[in-house]
C-alpha cells in the first residue's frame, strides 16, 4: 500500500474536516464525484451508506451521497448497464480500521475479497462494481476517498494526459503510473493488454472534476483538442450547478462541474 507523505497526510486531513472535496489544483481543478447508473439505484445507496457511513444530500433536484473527498450520484438507467469491466476498474476508499469495515460489508451482504490480510480488499458493490478497502491508520475521518483506477493500455500517456488537461501532477502507485490530484487523491493506471470498454453506458457510468471556471476550462480542453460531449451548460436553477462533458482518450466519460465544492 501507497504511504502518503506528512504533506498529502496534512491536506487529506484539512479537506476532510473542513470541505467536503478536496481543494483545487494550479488549475482550479479537484475529483468531484463519481456517478453510477443502476436499474435499483436504492440499492447501490444502501451500500454505500452501510459500509461507507455516506451521507445523503441534496442540490435542488439532484440527490447525492458523500464521504470525505468525494460525492456518489446514484441514478436510474432504464437499460440495463453494462457490468463487465471498463475503463474504470475500481475506485478506492481508504479506512480507518479495515476489520470494521469488512464487518459491515459482510452485515450489508457484500462479497468481500481479501487481497493484502486484514489491510486491503475488494468488496463487489451491487451490478459487480468493485471498491478497494485500504486501511490507513493516519487518515482524520472513519473513511476517505483515496482513488480512481483506470484500465489502459499506454499508463505514461494517460497520465501525461491528466497532467496536462488537469493540473495534474506526476507520481507512482505500486510502481504504476498515477496522476495525483490534492488532498491525497488520485488516478492510478493499471496496464491493459487490450482497450477497454469506455465508461458510458456502465455501472459507473463516468467520474467527475470540480472546476473553478467551467467556461474558461472547457476553452482550454477544446483548443486542446479534447473530445467535447456536451458544451456548458447552466443547470443553476435545477441542480445548484453548471456542467459539461468530456471523454478522455481511453474512453473515460467525465463529467466537469462549476458549483459541487462545500455543498
Amino acid at each position: 500500500m501507497r504511504i502518503l507523505s506528512v504533506t498529502a497526510l496534512i491536506a487529506t486531513s484539512a479537506f476532510g474536516l473542513f470541505a467536503q472535496t478536496a481543494p483545487p489544483n494550479d488549475q482550479g481543478v479537484a475529483l468531484g464525484h463519481i456517478h453510477f447508473m443502476v436499474p435499483d439505484p436504492d440499492a447501490m445507496t444502501k451500500a454505500w451508506k452501510e459500509v461507507f457511513g455516506a451521507a445523503e444530500g441534496k442540490a435542488g433536484s439532484l440527490a447525492y451521497l458523500k464521504i470525505p473527498g468525494m460525492f456518489i450520484i446514484v441514478g436510474k438507467s432504464n437499460m440495463p448497464p453494462e457490468t463487465s469491466a471498463s475503463t474504470v476498474h475500481h475506485v478506492g476508499i481508504a479506512v480507518q480500521s479495515y476489520a470494521d469495515t469488512k464487518a459491515k460489508a459482510a452485515a450489508a451482504g457484500i462479497m468481500w475479497r481479501e487481497l493484502t490480510p486484514n489491510v486491503q480488499a475488494f468488496a463487489t458493490f451491487p451490478d459487480n462494481f468493485t471498491v478497494e478497502v485500504l486501511e490507513d491508520k493516519n487518515i482524520k475521518t472513519p473513511v476517505a476517498f483515496h482513488h480512481v483506477h483506470e484500465s489502459v493500455t499506454d499508463g505514461e500517456a494517460a497520465r501525461a494526459w491528466y497532467i496536462k488537461e488537469f493540473g495534474a501532477t506526476s507520481g507512482t502507485r505500486r510502481n504504476l503510473p498515477a496522476a495525483m490530484m490534492t488532498g491525497g487523491e488520485e488516478i492510478d493506471f493499471l496496464k491493459a493488454n487490450m482497450p477497454p470498454a469506455g465508461t458510458k453506458g456502465h455501472v459507473l457510468d463516468h467520474i467527475g472534476f470540480e472546476v473553478k471556471d467551467l467556461a474558461a476550462t472547457m476553452k482550454r480542453l477544446e483548443a486542446d483538442g479534447v473530445k467535447i460531449d456536451m458544451q456548458p451548460r447552466d443547470m443553476t436553477k435545477q441542480i445548484e450547478l453548471k456542467i459539461a462533458f468530456v471523454t478522455d482518450p481511453n474512453g473515460t466519460y467525465i463529467e466537469l462541474t462549476e458549483g459541487l465544492a462545500g455543498k
